[in-house]
């Protein structure tokens, strides 16, 4: 199981109070959870990537075991911590800007 936290904004779009657990088949990656995340919570479709080349959208971020995972390959293994429910995958809204 999967555990998957959103930031509140996402959290209220799919109706849901706190963290998500997913049933990931197969491997787990970035693309899989995504994959099952927006399976169960069709609102989040599009949200979190483009609906065509599902692609990371701008200023969404994925952090897997404190590590940023926002530029790895969404096929890519995550760790083994995340597969088994120890650490949770993050999503994060970014923030820009600055001075």
């Amino acid at each position: 199981m999967i555990r998957v936290v959103l930031p509140a904004h996402l959290r209220i779009h799919a109706g849901v109070k706190g963290d998500v657990d997913l049933e990931v088949a197969g491997p787990v990656t970035v693309r899989t959870v995504l994959d099952a995340l927006e399976a169960r919570y069709p609102p989040l479709a599009g949200t979190l990537r483009d609906h065509v080349t599902k692609q990371r959208r701008p200023f969404v971020r994925f952090f897997a075991c404190e590590q940023d995972w926002s530029h790895e390959s969404a096929d890519a293994p995550l760790p083994e911590a995340v597969v088994s429910g120890k650490e949770p995958f993050l999503i994060v809204g970014a923030i820009a800007g600055g001075r």
